[in-house]
């Protein structure tokens, strides 16, 4: 029987639990790790109610999920959500990895992601791959938000109506 070289094994390892450069690894942050399990409530509750969910449920939990947010995320939320169902009403809300989102046909094509969730200094209006917004070979799918004006509102009643189009 061959004998066991521990200085080997320790240096083995050694290799396999510290990365080449010799930096420690990080993982996720705190809410990272909070919106993934977020988003396996979510597809767990979906699969618990399959074909009898509809919008008014979906309606009722972005709803309480904006009305917990702290301002001026909860205001913003508000907001966004009255100007997307006005914009698109086929669009159904629901949460997505915790935050408000709107779907075609079960695919996500936009999503608020309030500052406060990453805790970086403005919200995000998202767009998923589902949302018909190409022009050419490049062109944004996610916009920063500090405040909503006239402007805003406008722009972002615009692209909603095009992506679902």
């Amino acid at each position: 029987m061959a004998e066991r070289n521990p200085v080997k094994k320790a240096t083995q390892a050694s290799a396999k639990s510290t990365p080449a450069t010799g930096k420690t690894l990080k993982g996720f942050t705190d809410e990272e790790r909070a919106a993934m399990k977020e988003r396996v409530k979510e597809m767990k509750a979906d699969a618990r109610r399959g074909p009898r969910a509809d919008k008014e449920d979906g309606e009722s939990v972005v709803l309480a999920k904006i009305a917990e947010m702290p301002e001026p995320d909860r205001a913003m939320g508000k907001r966004l959500h009255t100007i997307i169902r006005a914009s698109a009403p086929a669009l159904s809300p629901r949460l997505w990895y915790g935050m408000p989102a709107y779907a075609k046909d079960g695919e996500v094509v936009c999503h608020f992601q309030p500052a406060q969730k990453f805790k970086t200094r403005y919200s995000t209006l998202g767009f998923s791959d589902a949302a018909n917004l190409d022009e050419g070979a490049l062109w944004p799918v996610a916009f920063a938000l500090k405040e909503l004006t006239a402007a805003e509102e406008a722009r972002i009643a615009a692209l909603v109506k095009k992506a679902v189009s």
